[in-house]
């Protein structure tokens, strides 16, 4: 960051009369000048420290792992049969990225409409709340997995860490958000 040693008072310097033919019109025989002695401080905007952490990052991973995960769903429900297991048959993969993704478009839309606080807050608990039952319904399946089904496991294991992650996500924006509102 760049600095000056600059006087920053009201300054007085004496005219030099010009000569030549033409003489301007009289001046004073002082000039002033004003320099700002104090900066005045930036008013700080709705959910200034909380935007300093910068939020819609968060709520952009949630957008991705929850188009991901969306897409593990998909393809788990064009290669699998319901009965098979429950990470099919509920459409686990499939609602908890739907609802990753509206929680990051949320998030991110903070910046310009702090008002979305309390929403945000509302649907990144929500989120925490599916994602735990989620999480409760695929280990249900892994401890019940059938060897037939092998090459779904790595993806259904992939898709748990893709939910582990999305969880994390929204916990630690919810701590921000509820942080934030209490500060409020």
């Amino acid at each position: 960051m760049a600095s000056a040693d600059v006087d920053m008072d009201i300054q007085e310097e004496d005219a030099v009369p010009l000569t030549g033919k033409r003489q301007p019109p009289p001046t004073p025989s002082l000039i002033r000048y004003y320099q700002a002695s104090e900066i005045l401080p930036e008013e700080k905007g709705q959910l200034h420290d909380l935007l300093q952490k910068q939020p819609a990052v968060l709520g952009s991973l949630q957008m991705m792992s929850g188009i991901l995960s969306f897409g593990v769903g998909i393809l788990f429900a064009a290669t699998q049969h319901m009965d098979q297991s429950l990470f099919t048959r509920f459409r686990v993969s499939q609602l908890t990225g739907s609802l990753f993704v509206i929680a990051g478009l949320v998030s991110n839309l903070l910046f310009k409409y702090p008002a979305l606080l309390t929403v945000s807050l509302a649907v990144n608990c929500g989120c925490i709340v599916v994602a735990v039952v989620g999480a409760i319904l695929i280990s249900v399946d892994l401890g019940s997995w059938n060897p037939a089904n092998d090459p779904f496991l790595r993806i259904e294991v992939m898709g748990l860490c893709v939910l582990g992650l999305e969880t994390l996500l929204s916990v630690v924006l919810c701590f921000w958000f509820f942080k934030e509102r209490k500060a409020k």
